[in-house]
């Protein structure tokens, strides 16, 4: 699934599931949660507006196959104390896209 696709189920979308589908496009390991946080970093110096979104856990995903990778992920999130482990909404604009794809340059 590509970010427009994500875009196409819901304008606003969180940070998790941004990141999951950024790095399915790049052929990138989502679950890095040293990588995750400087992803989010890199989003606050472009100045992307960010709302946090409390994402629970077990309402992450389920059990099923990427469900149980999301919940670890999640997990081991929250265990790091910084607010570039949290969670975000974002509007997927075609601007906001493009910056978030820029990356992994």
């Amino acid at each position: 699934m590509t970010l427009e696709e994500l875009r196409d189920k819901a304008f606003f979308q969180n940070t998790i599931d941004i990141w999951i589908m950024l790095c399915n496009e790049e052929g990138v390991n989502s679950y890095d949660p040293a990588k995750y946080t400087k992803f989010i970093s890199y989003l606050n110096s472009k100045g992307l507006k960010m709302q946090k979104f409390p994402l629970c856990i077990k309402e992450s995903g389920g059990t099923f196959d990427r469900g149980i990778e999301k919940a670890k992920f999640l997990d081991a999130l929250s265990k790091i104390s910084s607010e570039d482990a949290s969670a975000y909404t974002i509007r997927l604009s075609s601007d906001n896209i493009s910056t978030i794809r820029k990356f992994f340059e």
